[in-house]
């Protein structure tokens, strides 16, 4: 597979979150907005990326016995400097992501990639899979956050586009499921189509 194929593979054909169906908790839980789709978006994939470039260096020096312990444990590190950075800089993203920043580390995405991808492959082909996969779950996640902030405040980032209130449904927890039924349904048609 070539390296551009391999990094695009996780924008549409393989979208982590609306083909594949993997970090659902995150996608739905936390994306009453845009800003805090993109922020827990780019936050899982500088953990995805960094993870697969400890583990397809480190890959032969671990025993198969202790394998996925030893995966969990780089994640795990990866995701505390996550949650501190963003703790100390962005303060108000972390109070909104709360307990979903330290469940990244059993982020079946990012696990998964370990395992299946860096365990088995070159340290570029790792770091080019980790961003294509990455950024495709940022995507997924800002369009499903920026869909519900539309419909549910009538506003992107914060930026108001429609006056008076938006349809509050959007803004709960039914509105991430009614929005991520449509979204999957519409990913699927135009996946069908190219």
């Amino acid at each position: 597979m070539s390296q551009k194929k391999n990094f695009t593979k996780g924008f549409l054909k393989e979208n982590p979150v609306f083909v594949l169906l993997l970090g659902l908790c995150p996608a739905l839980g936390v994306t009453t907005s845009a800003f805090n789709g993109l922020g827990m978006g780019l936050a899982t994939t500088f953990v995805l990326v960094m993870s697969n470039i400890v583990v397809s260096l480190v890959k032969s020096s671990i025993p198969d016995k202790v394998r996925i312990p030893s995966f969990i444990v780089i994640i795990a590190s990866f995701v505390t400097i996550v949650e501190l950075t963003m703790q100390g800089y962005l303060p108000d993203l972390y109070e909104q992501l709360g307990l979903f920043i330290p469940l990244i580390v059993v982020n079946c995405l990012v696990l998964g990639r370990a395992e299946a991808f860096a365990s088995k492959n070159t340290l570029k082909s790792s770091v080019i899979d980790g961003l294509g996969m990455g950024l495709g779950f940022a995507m997924a996640l800002t369009i499903l956050g920026g869909v519900r902030e539309l419909l549910g405040n009538g506003a992107i980032f914060g930026w108001k586009f429609i006056e008076g209130d938006g349809i509050l449904v959007f803004i709960l927890s039914p509105g991430a499921f009614i929005v991520f039924g449509y979204l999957v349904a519409l990913l699927n048609k135009i996946n069908k189509t190219t």
